[in-house]
């Protein structure tokens, strides 16, 4: 028996759903590097999940312009996420703001 040609409609079905799964992997739990667990430890900063969930939510609209690496600001906070990688990279509290140089970073989100 021969096997049915795929229609471009097929395909595009196809990829659709790729699309879909690859979305709701990418928009799983938000993962911390080892360097921003240890900022968080290190400077007794806690995140609950109303916190976490204002992140990963500002992590997803990041995802949704095309970014790659973002500052999220926070309260005060900023969060350096890897958006690709669903990572938050670092950590900087208020008091460490101040004169601070964020680089490697295509977007902001204000949270």
């Amino acid at each position: 028996m021969i096997p049915a040609r795929s229609s471009k409609a097929d395909k595009a079905k196809g990829a659709k759903n790729f699309e879909q799964v690859l979305d709701k992997e990418l928009d799983g739990e938000l993962k911390f590097s080892r360097h921003a667990q240890e900022r968080l430890k290190s400077r007794s900063i806690q995140l609950n999940e109303s916190d976490l969930g204002r992140l990963q939510d500002a992590v997803s609209k990041a995802r949704g312009k095309g970014a790659h690496d973002s500052l999220v600001l926070m309260d005060k906070l900023a969060l350096v996420v890897s958006v690709k990688n669903n990572t938050v990279v670092t950590v900087v509290d208020g008091q460490s703001l101040k004169e601070n140089v964020f680089t490697n970073i295509d977007s902001a989100v204000i949270v």
